[in-house]
């Protein structure tokens, strides 16, 4: 069997074992889906797990849809030799290396926006109405995918025309260069999106509820954390979803909470939800991702470097040697071996997540002494979002980068009792 068909056969096994997984997860939910979980009887009823049930079969049948389709046009594109087609037709636009390559990507994301329209739309305006979650309209709609796609082309041609012009100035080092500079501005991003990028979608202000700016301030004096804002986002105008999250880096942290989370929850709660963040960066999870991300990315750039001058890479793939297949094309196909490189990390990776979750539960439970807010918080963040309750424990464990809500909810509850005696 040739290389090219061997990787095929290896990707092929990849996206099977990822139906499987799949398969047994809703095979499990379809078995206990009306179970009612310990510790959830008082907030979930028949009606609602049943509810819950069928939102979690209707988005994964979606996802199921998207990922087969995706699936079927990667393996055209790659391997059914639209690659160099598509790679000599760039070619005899575009003789400039880049310009070439930026209309090289340009145009692979337009067709990948186009493809992800459907879905989308069907997912808010269906699935998402039908559950009860959607509140936005076809403008609001409209108007953020204009906004999302201009963003994206800005900072995308930002960023590949950096990358190009650095390997084409400098071929030897280009990799070492392009990481130093994605990281900085990285890094940069993070402090100017609370201020530039998040507002353009969202209108943000301070909070609104009685009382419970001064008794998050105390909260995070506690933790030893200055907190430039506290605010409330207008989430409610396209969902009812709800959440809570740190945003920004540095002295530009910043606390935001979704109305609807406010409308939804106590102030114990809410104080108990922020503990368990603080909690991510007081630990260092915030940093320790951050540089585990930064020193991944250095390897990865050297691979590719690595492999592309080595000449080998589009041999893989049955492909003629550089220069007849382009620069571009081979960062295309380092990107598909880069998925099969990291599905064997992927278990390891959930699995530090939720261990980060536990840690950050257990200081929050420090921080504000209250576990049993924090249960109740989860017991309706969960409920009112509509989780799985019953998630097949293999591929939880393969795929969830929190434990799953009944786990979380059961241990503070034995930590809340533990407490009262």
């Amino acid at each position: 069997m040739s290389t090219p068909h061997l990787l095929l056969v290896a990707w092929l096994l990849v996206f099977c074992f990822g139906l499987l997984l799949r398969s047994l997860n809703l095979r499990h939910l379809q078995r206990n889906g009306r179970i009612v979980p310990t510790g959830f009887e008082e907030a979930v009823d028949r009606v609602t797990l049943e509810k819950s049930s069928a939102y979690t079969l209707a988005q994964s049948r979606l996802g199921l849809a998207d990922s087969i389709l995706d699936a079927a046009l990667l393996i055209l594109f790659l391997f059914g030799g639209l690659l160099p087609l598509y790679d000599r037709w760039i070619g005899s636009l575009v003789d400039s290396f880049i310009p070439r390559g930026l209309l090289f990507f340009l145009i692979l994301y337009g067709v990948q926006l186009l493809v992800s329209i459907p879905f989308s739309l069907y997912s808010t305006f269906h699935l998402e109405a039908r559950y009860g979650f959607n509140t936005t309209t076809l403008r609001i709609w409209l108007t953020d995918l204009l906004k999302s796609t201009l963003l994206s082309l800005v900072l995308m041609g930002l960023f590949l025309s950096a990358l190009l012009f650095l390997v084409q100035g400098s071929p030897r080092w280009w990799w070492l260069w392009s990481w130093l500079f994605f990281a900085v501005v990285s890094l940069f991003l993070m402090y100017l999106s609370p201020y530039v990028i998040e507002p353009l979608f969202n209108k943000f202000e301070p909070v609104t509820e009685e009382g419970l700016e001064e008794e998050i301030r105390l909260l995070m004096g506690r933790a030893g954390l200055t907190i430039t804002r506290v605010q409330q986002v207008d989430a409610s105008k396209r969902s009812r979803h709800s959440n809570a999250y740190f945003t920004g880096i540095g002295r530009v942290k910043r606390i935001v909470l979704y109305d609807t989370l406010i409308h939804q929850m106590s102030h114990r709660e809410i104080l108990a939800v922020l503990a368990h963040e603080v909690g991510h960066w007081k630990l260092g999870h915030i940093r320790s991702r951050l540089m585990v991300t930064e020193l991944s990315a250095l390897i990865l750039s050297f691979l590719a470097w690595w492999l592309i001058t080595s000449g080998e890479l589009p041999l893989l793939f049955g492909l003629p040697p550089a220069p007849a297949s382009s620069f571009m094309a081979q960062l295309l196909l380092l990107s598909f071996l880069g998925t099969l490189a990291g599905f064997p990390l992927t278990p390891l990776s959930s699995w530090l997540s939720r261990r980060h979750e536990w840690q950050a539960d257990r200081y929050a439970i420090d921080l504000s002494g209250d576990p049993a807010a924090l249960a109740s918080a989860l017991v309706k963040l969960s409920t009112e979002n509509l989780a799985n309750f019953h998630p097949h424990p293999f591929y939880a464990s393969w795929h969830y980068s929190h434990p799953p809500v009944v786990e979380r909810v059961a241990r503070l509850r034995a930590a809340a009792q533990m407490g009262l005696e």
